[in-house]
């Protein structure tokens, strides 16, 4: 991918040369910095012709201010009484995308001529998304990369505390690797991301201090996990199963889970999907990406908490040993399937997966991720996933996390008449109940292999790829998941 930005923190000084950015709020005034550098004035005139009011990102650009400097920047950073740490991001990624051509960047962290400064977490959290605003995803072009700079760009952010905006910064850092890895593997095509590869990404984890095993063909069938073995079967690509442990609590604390769906490339199977659109089923594994950004993320900052990760990672396809419509699985549970329809496939591999996480850890809660239902899309559009959980608690703690992080969830119901729907003639269920109530009646599948574990199932299927993009995500794999569950866990769970 193209080059990230070297960003540093520092005690904040006037700079003597490059690019500067200054901030100001709504109405507010130039930095006290910005004065005592304008010393002509022209900074503050071309604020008053261009008739500055500090809105949110508007932007007054002065080239060549003098020999020393290439370009000054005023960033208006709109009201920031109810700004929260997406806010910030956003204008990290504005700052980003402003200063893209000048290699050496500093930006000033006061606000208003009475030296009033932003506050060390946001200002880390704008650096943040300066770093997230500038991933793009061009290793496979050859003849046409955006970034025309060989030289590696440095963004300096300068602030009064910068002891405290470095310990910040510490966990920020870790959290957009996380991001930027869970990016990456949705990013990645599927002929490069087959399922044995994916395994050895999240295999790379163990520098981080994360204990992986990778469960392969023999280990699976050993364990009789049906299910998965079922959707992976027609595929030449083998089936992997991919456990990561992070123990950084207390050696008595059971784990806290989390379970991803890795369809690294779903064609619908025998059930085929229609052509217009299909190359962005490479993105069906945007559930086990979030998770294995979470395990880099929570390591990486040494989270003081134990944490189990478990992807299911399978490729879809529709050959001669292909699984059909009709025929009857047995998952890991012993419970039976009747497959309606081979495209509602994410399910049965995360009916195994999620069957032995609470088996084998005994964890506090489970959540899984999944690119699941296209009916989550026409409930929700792609600003919100879809949350279902069967204990009150977590669902709340999950929802208050996503307004923290503007990775936003709404709550969707489970109900024992959903139940009904997916119940079948010829077996204990089957895999899809119809058109109607889709979402739910996926998570309603999904319930009977959690038991009386506290679960919540997050459909990713709008959020993970494809979505809406902004200042500090202008990428297809938006990575989503990593900040909402890091910050669940930093929050309630540490």
């Amino acid at each position: 991918m193209a080059k990230l930005p070297t960003i540093s923190i520092v005690k904040n000084t006037p700079p003597k040369k490059g690019t500067v950015v200054f901030l100001v709020e709504k109405d507010g005034d130039l930095p006290k910095t910005a004065a005592a550098m304008d010393t002509s004035g022209q900074l503050k005139r071309a604020c008053e012709v261009s008739d500055f009011s500090g809105a949110s990102k508007n932007v007054v650009t002065l080239v060549a201010p003098n020999d020393a400097f290439d370009k000054w920047f005023v960033l208006g950073c709109g009201d920031l009484s109810e700004a929260g740490e997406a806010d910030w991001m956003k204008i990290g990624g504005k700052i980003n995308a402003i200063t893209k051509d000048s290699e050496l960047v500093t930006i000033i962290g006061e606000l208003g001529e009475k030296g009033n400064g932003v506050d060390a977490a946001s200002f880390a959290a704008m650096a943040a998304g300066a770093k997230l605003g500038a991933y793009d995803f061009d290793q496979y072009k050859t003849k046409s990369k955006k970034s025309s700079s060989a030289k590696t760009r440095k963004l300096v952010f300068a602030h009064d505390d910068a002891t405290a905006a470095r310990r910040e910064w510490k966990r920020f850092d870790s959290v957009s690797d996380g991001v930027l890895l869970a990016r990456d593997l949705v990013n990645l095509p599927p002929n490069v991301l087959t399922p044995v590869e994916f395994a050895k990404q999240a295999q790379q984890l163990e520098k981080l201090g994360v204990k992986v095993e990778i469960l392969g063909d023999k280990e699976l069938k050993k364990l009789k996990m049906g299910a998965l073995l079922g959707v992976a079967q027609g595929s030449h690509q083998p089936a992997r199963l991919a456990v990561m442990r992070w123990n950084g609590g207390k050696v008595k604390d059971d784990p806290i889970a989390f379970v991803g769906k890795g369809v690294i490339f779903d064609t619908g199977g025998i059930s085929l999907k229609p052509g217009a659109g299909m190359e962005d089923m490479k993105g069906d594994m945007g559930g086990a990406a979030a998770v294995t950004g979470l395990m880099y993320a929570l390591a990486s900052r040494k989270a003081k908490v134990n944490v189990v990760g478990i992807i299911g990672i399978v490729e879809n396809m529709p050959d001669g040993n292909a699984y059909r419509p009709g025929d009857i699985l047995t998952s890991m549970s012993g419970q039976t399937i009747e497959i309606i329809n081979t495209d509602a496939e994410g399910r049965l591999v995360l009916a195994d997966a999620l069957w032995y996480c609470h088996t084998k850890f005994n964890p506090k809660f489970m959540i899984n991720l999944a690119t699941l239902t296209g009916a989550i899309l026409v409930a929700l559009g792609k600003n919100y996933a879809g949350l279902f959980s069967n204990n009150d608690e977590l669902a709340d703690n999950i929802h208050a996390a996503g307004l923290l992080t503007d990775e936003k969830v709404w709550r969707m119901p489970l109900d024992k008449e959903f139940d009904k729907m997916i119940d079948s003639k010829f077996a204990d269920m089957k895999n899809t109940g119809g058109r109607y109530g889709g979402s739910s009646t996926a998570g309603q599948f999904l319930q009977r292999y959690v038991e009386d574990v506290p679960w919540a199932h997050l459909d990713i299927a709008g959020t993970a790829m494809g979505s809406p993009k902004h200042e500090f995500n202008q990428s297809w794999g938006s990575g989503y998941g990593v900040r909402l569950l890091d910050r669940l866990v930093s929050e309630y769970y540490e």
